[in-house]
């Protein structure tokens, strides 16, 4: 099948083909003709498969001009990355179209983002925390919202963006068909699905959690944080094949300190993203990795969720997920569009048991290699590397009675008083003396 065979108009047929674009991917083509339905839909398939253009091609195929102002279509993505990535693509198939479109996410200035709402829009990108913002402003309002897109659906109904989303979902017109895309899916997720939306139908090209074929996956037992540094270092020097490499790590706290411990083995080689860095920085480092002046990136999930970064020929899990699903998001930035990828997962005595877990949603096992012997293992374990026990005492334990020790003590001579009985006793006199005020009472 080509583009030509779905229901497109020109304008799309044009910018698809000045795109180079011939043949629509399985999902693309499946998901089509079940979003001009109008029904509600979810799309799980594998990652790099171009989920994006699944929903937006038959979107703007219906979008007719319209001078109102009020958004009729809202796209909500969990990144701010993924909010310029949507709108960048929704630009390349808008070429011959006049629509009105913009993203708006956190970090940046509202009052800017207001005034683009306020001019009208035909299509807006968000991230939940900034569109929560507008609506509360009052700027934005989503009474006109005919179609609900949420993409990477299972992130942003998961704990982290459950709440804002709900109260999203709640405050938006019943009457709406609802797209909800992503390559994983979680049972809490189906359950809050199944509850909020209307009988949607499930295009599902490959079961939930299925990596891409073309990826080689392999996993390596490391001890020990400085011993990771090593044989990162190793397989970084091999400028050869590890043309571009993406790494990723647990925790922004890691990835400044990985930074760091490779920075002079690679000047000018490494960029480094995580939520804690500015909105510029960040765009700055992506740009720098995508046009390939640098060779290696180190982010945290920050860049797992639906980033479309070309020629990425190697994924490293510095560290282990511990949700497989997570691990499935960051190996499908590598082996995309038809080319081939690498996955190297290291793993210390902590992060191993959640390889089984990995492999059970893949339904597929993960080699593991033994680490190459010029690679130096160290013995130096990081204090949060260190085993310690669950309890700082062990409570089951019964202690011994301690022996009971009073608190009394012996006062000083000088606090010591002795009861005399009061002015009587101690004077004997003054109990003779009659007092002159006192008189006797007569009954």
């Amino acid at each position: 099948m080509v583009f030509e065979d779905l229901n497109l108009n020109a304008p799309l047929l044009n910018a698809l083909k000045d795109l180079g674009l011939v043949a629509p991917t399985p999902i693309q083509e499946s998901a089509f003709s079940v979003v001009l339905s109008g029904k509600d839909v979810v799309g799980i398939a594998q990652t790099g498969t171009g989920k994006t253009f699944a929903y937006l091609l038959p979107i703007l195929r219906q979008l007719k001009f319209s001078d109102q102002k009020q958004p009729r279509v809202l796209i909500v993505v969990p990144t701010r990355e993924l909010v310029i990535q949507v709108v960048s693509e929704i630009k390349k198939l808008t070429t011959y179209m006049n629509l009105r479109f913009a993203g708006v996410y956190g970090g940046t200035n509202i009052n800017t983002q207001k005034k683009l709402v306020y001019e009208g829009l035909d299509i807006l990108v968000a991230t939940p925390g900034r569109l929560a913002d507008l609506a509360m402003t009052g700027v934005l309002r989503l009474s006109a919202l005919q179609q609900l897109v949420i993409d990477e659906v299972d992130e942003l109904l998961a704990l982290g963006f459950r709440s804002q989303m709900i109260n999203i979902i709640e405050s938006l017109p019943a009457k709406r068909q609802n797209l909800m895309f992503s390559a994983t899916l979680t049972e809490d997720v189906q359950e809050i699905i199944q509850d909020y939306f209307s009988h949607p139908v499930w295009v599902e090209l490959a079961p939930n959690g299925t990596p891409l074929e073309k990826i080689i996956q392999i996993a390596y037992h490391v001890p020990n944080y400085y011993t990771k540094v090593n044989l990162l270092t190793h397989f970084l020097r091999n400028k050869a094949e590890f043309v571009k490499v993406l790494v990723f790590v647990g925790s922004k706290k890691l990835a400044d300190k990985l930074f760091e411990n490779l920075d002079g083995e690679f000047p000018d080689e490494i960029g480094v993203i995580h939520s804690n860095k500015s909105q510029n920085f960040r765009i700055n480092s992506l740009n720098r990795f995508h046009n390939g002046t640098q060779r290696i990136l180190i982010a945290t999930d920050l860049a797992a969720r639906g980033l479309d970064i070309s020629d990425i020929s190697h994924v490293v899990n510095f560290d282990t997920p511990s949700v497989p699903e997570d691990y499935i998001h960051r190996i499908g930035r590598t082996g995309r569009v038809d080319k081939d990828g690498v996955a190297i997962t290291f793993a210390n005595e902590v992060e191993q048991p959640f390889l089984p877990e990995i492999e059970a949603l893949m339904n597929k096992r993960i080699p593991v290699e033994l680490i190459p012997e010029q690679v130096t293992v160290s013995e130096e374990f990081l204090l949060e590397e260190k085993t310690t026990p669950l309890f700082d005492k062990d409570y089951l334990q019964i202690s011994p009675p301690k022996p009971v020790v009073g608190a009394f003590h012996e006062k000083k001579d000088k606090n010591k008083k002795i009861n005399l009985g009061g002015p009587k006793k101690r004077n004997p006199k003054f109990a003779k003396q009659q007092r002159p005020w006192a008189k006797k009472r007569k009954y």
